[in-house]
């Protein structure tokens, strides 16, 4: 599989190779879907209507806004401009619009429970200020009770991820341009997005660790209405670096505009060749789901490999006589595979989902956790290969050092390799590289391996 969504930058469907590459990525998660408003296709009394056509019409009546001198097709920013031209109080603008879709009840569109159901998407970024991306993700994840994160920005109370991306233990939401209140928190004029883009690019108002993830993932944009210069503004303060420089990540714009912006698409080809424009987000979600539901169908079925949330988490406090296993949160489903077989052979085994309340200290408990437990499982394969950063590796470090307190020939570090990685190759300290490696293909516990690590504790009664 190539490392690079390499995409030519014309509006066109993605070939087979293409779909099969971002399929690999989203199985991997390294792709975020950024969402927009076209996706947000609602009934209405007059019929079917996209969310922010319906919400112009209605702020205009509440704002007692002539709409017979607006221009045609007119959007939120026309009715705020008018309003405020006529000597409108900004901030009614705010709790006009609140009150309107608070007074509503609309379903979730067909094309955000599609996305939720791809379940190796757990951060989502939403350009709208609306509710029907988390209650999409509820519904199709968690039976409608809450049960995603959902986190905004605004320019003045910048809130950013919790955590790096492979320790949200929830599917999250980011309105990464405000999110709905009676407060002008959130964007619906274009002053609005000129005050948003400005801040996120500030030094001191940038979430960190949320443009982490952006820089380092394919992106998704689906469904957005930015023109063109927007767009080109959009995807640098993404990337972080200039679009001409080479990168290993890439981007799709599917949306229903951006194909026949002549200017747009000419940037695109000359110096973003990483991202590829394709022609209908609804087409796009529509296609996007059927390849990977058909990828589910026809992948080998592994005990405990589907929906690995559902399952019992790991006690929050590490029981004692516990096998510690260390992993990079890619190879979950393999760990909560290695987990339920060990613990079917009578083995006490811990690993962190990150569920310690705040203010914990987490790194010290997890230092604490590594000094007691009777044996310690890295888990290594291409996903921590791939990663030259995460905690997995201070996990490392930490057992290590405490290996450095035992004899030569006391077992303590047991290394297993869950895919076909190359041990001797692997990015793992050397101190891994002179202990026997367990080969166990998803996480699948042999017979011969559980029988070993059981003699371990029988030497040690």
């Amino acid at each position: 599989m190539s490392n690079v969504l390499t995409l030519p930058a014309q509006p066109a469907t993605l070939d087979d190779d293409a779909w099969d590459d971002l399929l690999n990525f989203i199985e991997e998660k390294r792709v975020i879907p950024i969402i927009g408003p076209e996706l947000l296709r609602v009934d209405t009394d007059a019929g079917p209507r996209l969310l922010y056509d319906w919400l112009a019409e209605k702020l205009a009546a509440k704002l007692g806004v002539d709409a017979t001198l607006l221009p045609p097709n007119y959007n939120l920013n026309d009715v705020v401009c008018w309003f405020l031209g006529s000597r409108g109080r900004r901030e009614e603008a705010y709790t006009r619009l609140r009150s309107v879709l608070r007074d509503t009840s609309f379903a979730a569109p067909p094309a955000l429970r599609k996305l939720a159901q791809i379940t190796d998407f757990d951060l989502f970024i939403s350009t709208t200020c609306d509710s029907l991306l988390e209650q999409a993700i509820n519904l199709e994840r968690f039976g409608g009770q809450s049960g995603c994160d959902v986190l905004a920005y605004a320019p003045n109370r910048v809130v950013d991820l919790p955590a790096e991306r492979e320790r949200l233990t929830r599917p999250t939401v980011y309105h990464l341009l405000g999110r709905l209140s009676a407060s002008p928190n959130y964007v619906i004029s274009d002053e609005d997005m000129l005050e948003f883009i400005c801040a996120l690019q500030s030094e001191h108002l940038t979430p960190e660790k949320l443009f982490h993830e952006l820089e380092h993932s394919h992106l998704l944009f689906i469904g957005s209405n930015f023109s063109n210069w927007l767009a080109r503004i959009f995807l640098r303060m993404a990337k972080r670096q200039r679009l001409s420089d080479p990168r290993d990540v890439g981007e799709v714009l599917a949306d229903d505009h951006s194909g026949e912006n002549g200017r747009l698409m000419g940037f695109l080809q000359q110096v973003s060749v990483r991202t590829r424009v394709y022609v209908g987000a609804e087409r796009f979600v529509d296609e996007l789901h059927r390849r990977w539901s058909a990828r589910q169908r026809s992948a080998p079925v592994l005990a405990f490999a589907a929906q690995p949330q559902r399952m019992a988490e790991p006690a929050r406090d590490m029981p004692d006589n516990a096998v510690f296993i260390s992993y990079a949160r890619e190879d979950l489903v393999a760990v909560q595979r290695l987990r339920a077989d060990l613990e079917g052979a009578g083995l006490t085994v811990w690993f962190d989902l990150d569920r310690l309340e705040s203010g914990d200290d987490f790194d010290r408990k997890i230092q604490r956790n590594i000094a007691r437990c009777s044996y310690f499982i890295p888990v290594v394969s291409a996903n921590t290969d791939r990663r030259l950063e995460g905690y997995f590796r201070r996990e490392w470090s930490y057992a290590i050092d405490r290996a450095r307190n035992m004899a030569d020939d006391a077992l303590f570090i047991l290394p297993v390799c869950v895919d076909d990685t190359d041990a001797g190759r692997a990015l793992v300290p050397e101190k891994f590289k002179a202990l026997h490696f367990s080969r166990l293909h998803g996480g699948a516990v042999s017979a011969e391996f559980a029988q070993r690590l059981r003699g371990f504790f029988g030497g040690r009664a």
